[in-house]
């Protein structure tokens, strides 16, 4: 619960503490010339003109919200608790919008930000002259970066040192000026040792030794990237692949998709996937729910919960589960556990032929111990 409203001076220490007595695991701050460079529509002051400051938060993923995915028995916790369906639309949201309410409870503007999507920005003029146009979107990660709280991966997925990757960012716009904290210094987290290359079964992220990068500045440091194949990413991760969905195998026998050959945008991979997960036909004695694919169908909305939207069949199989396994075992994250490594098992994959015999690509060790 909120302090009472009242005009007194709050610090930033006093919003961290807050903050995370709220939940939040992890708060940063960003001053507002850290955006210097960052293109239309995707700048904090394009929402709030008069913008100092941008507070950035993080919420660990718990490991064990992948545990299901890992051992293939289990979907529907990963979306449920770990992505769109309480994380990011609820355990988070509180702890942001809360924060925000002891900002202007002294006295400055606080804008509580949901991170949404730049590469679905829509081709519309400015409502307003000499703005930009609607939907201004940050690069969440890159302004976790810009925040202090962690780099990114080679995979382009946000590190932290507490969690690695699992964590989910949102952030706090605010005219309140703030000390930013200090920039952590690029390759601290990420030794590019390509577990998540191996781990990624749709082949979406590249080899260092193929040269396709991504890099930004901030203040005096450059952090890069490899330039993922989004179109293939979002294909594995939303259930298009059917080396990963057993929902696939079942609904559509004798269907055959090798997403590793596909060059597709990834509003062209959205356009495959999401109708196909969401979407419904005639009942019949063959689909008798109606649904096109009942699995992805039951995790939208058993996992989602009430107007869910975003879903996950794969569960980050290189990206996230892959490095955090190996950061692990490597001492790097601040989080042990005492059960040992998260991969305990020869990892699971489906034949991309879908009724195909199991025995034809099962057992893949594409995380060996080190």
């Amino acid at each position: 619960m909120r302090p009472p409203t009242a005009r007194t001076a709050v610090t930033k220490q006093d919003i961290v503490e807050f903050a995370k007595a709220q939940g939040l695991d992890l708060v940063g701050v960003a001053n507002i010339e850290r955006f210097a460079g960052a293109p239309p529509r995707m700048h904090p002051a394009d929402i709030l003109p008069e913008a100092r400051s941008v507070i950035v938060v993080a919420r660990r993923i718990i490991r064990g919200n992948w545990r299901g995915i890992e051992e293939g028995t289990h979907w529907p916790n990963y979306t449920y608790f770990g992505y769109h369906g309480l994380l990011n639309s609820f355990f988070i949201p509180v702890g942001v919008y809360e924060t925000a309410c002891l900002i202007e409870d002294a006295g400055f503007e606080a804008v509580p930000y949901y991170p949404g999507v730049p590469e679905g920005q829509p081709p519309d003029p400015p409502l307003r002259p000499g703005a930009v146009a609607a939907n201004v979107h940050l690069a969440i990660r890159i302004a976790g970066v810009a925040a202090g709280i962690g780099e990114m991966g080679w995979s382009k997925v946000f590190l932290t040192r507490e969690f690695g990757p699992r964590v989910r960012l949102a952030a706090i716009i605010t005219d309140m000026e703030l000390e930013p904290d200090p920039l952590i210094e690029p390759g601290t987290l990420c030794d590019r040792c390509m577990v998540c290359v191996a781990g990624c079964q749709a082949a979406a992220i590249p080899h260092t030794r193929e040269d396709k990068t991504v890099s930004v500045r901030i203040e005096d440091k450059t952090y890069e990237w490899g330039d993922v194949d989004m179109g293939r990413c979002t294909l594995g991760f939303h259930g298009g692949d059917p080396r990963v969905s057993p929902f696939l195998h079942k609904t559509l026998p004798g269907y055959e998709f090798d997403v590793t050959r596909q060059r597709v945008t990834e509003d062209a991979a959205y356009k495959l996937c999401w109708p196909l997960s969401h979407g419904t036909w005639r009942r019949t004695a063959e689909d008798p729910s109606g649904c096109l694919v009942e699995g992805h169908h039951q995790i939208i909305h058993w996992g989602g919960g009430a107007g869910a939207v975003s879903y996950a069949v794969e569960g980050s199989r290189g990206c996230m589960r892959s490095c955090f396994d190996r950061l692990e075992r490597k001492g790097r994250t601040g989080q042990a556990f005492k059960g040992g490594r998260f991969i305990k098992r020869k990892r699971w994959l489906l034949p991309p032929r879908c009724g195909a015999s199991c025995q034809e690509a099962n057992g893949v060790d594409d995380c060996p111990g080190e």
